[in-house]
């Protein structure tokens, strides 16, 4: 029998996280925002360079911690990122341009994910992160799918609430919103999907 949260701790503390994302990550803990862990971060700066995506769109910028390590992956990739707290926007946009990202590689975009997906471009997409936690996920995917081109992928960290998903007892919002997504994509002749534990999981989804 295996010890899960030894693994856990093991393989948190294996990544090497960048300088420069270190800071993205104190910052984002003083702020009260909680980011992606280090291992995270890593598989998904290497989903992006396994894949070689170079057009990615991140719903959820906080203050930017993912949005680093999804350019980490690939210096060729460019990134728009979504965010509704322009303060958070604005310290994301600081830390990456104090971190040497040029600017032309990363648009920033202020406002409701609900309101701006909607009007973006479909199928145009290698890679879609939504790093969001709140009421809206399910919604956010399904965007997200619709942005992704015809082998692109959908990334959902948070996919398991922190383990609340697995709590029969928990029924809130979020929680019920991230099972209907876990349950319904597992099964979706559409997509590949494969739910990786690692932080508070990481749903894949290949769009067919």
């Amino acid at each position: 029998m295996f010890d899960a949260d030894l693994i856990s701790t093991w393989t948190e503390n294996y990544v090497n996280e960048p300088e420069s994302i270190r800071t993205a990550r104190h910052a984002s803990m003083e702020h009260g925002v909680e980011p992606v862990t280090p291992a995270v971060g890593s598989y998904l700066a290497s989903l992006v360079a396994i894949t070689g995506a170079q057009s990615i769109v991140e719903i959820g910028t906080g203050l930017g911690v993912a949005s680093q390590w999804l350019l980490h992956g690939n210096s060729d990739a460019n990134l728009t990122t979504i965010e509704k707290d322009v303060d958070h926007l604005q310290t994301a946009k600081d830390l990456m341009v104090s971190s040497g990202v040029p600017s032309a590689r990363v648009r920033v975009i202020s406002g409701d994910a609900a309101d701006i997906l909607p009007r973006m471009n479909e199928g145009t997409y290698d890679l879609v992160l939504v790093n969001a936690t709140s009421k809206g996920v399910l919604d956010y995917v399904r965007h997200a799918l619709r942005l992704a081109r015809n082998g692109g992928l959908v990334v959902l960290t948070h996919s398991l609430g922190g383990g609340h998903v697995a709590n029969p007892a928990k029924r809130d919002a979020v929680t019920t919103e991230l099972r209907t997504i876990l349950g319904d994509y597992a099964v979706d002749e559409h997509v590949r999907a494969t739910l990786v534990p690692v932080g508070d999981g990481v749903l894949t989804l290949v769009k067919n």
